[in-house]
């Protein structure tokens, strides 16, 4: 059986794709930058790293909108046993 997801979760799935298009927009950044000046730059450094922090947010934030969160809610009416 399959739980509603609540706001903040499909919030989450949303972010987590924003996220990961946002580390391939990096990655092509530091693709272009990388043939101009090379990868010692620190600009060149800096895409990588934020291309590896996009990617570890869009993951985090798709597991956090994927997990089976219990019910929190104070009707007690499914859980009455007679």
């Amino acid at each position: 059986m399959s739980k509603r997801k609540g706001v903040f979760q499909k919030a989450s799935l949303i972010s987590a794709g924003v996220s990961f298009l946002l580390a391939i927009v990096s990655t092509v950044l530091l693709y272009f930058r990388i043939e101009s000046v090379g990868k010692d730059d620190p600009i060149s450094a800096s895409f990588m790293a934020s291309t590896f922090f996009f990617v570890c947010v869009g993951v985090v934030l798709t597991v956090i909108g994927k997990a089976d969160l219990p019910s929190f809610s104070t009707d007690n009416s499914e859980t009455d046993l007679k």
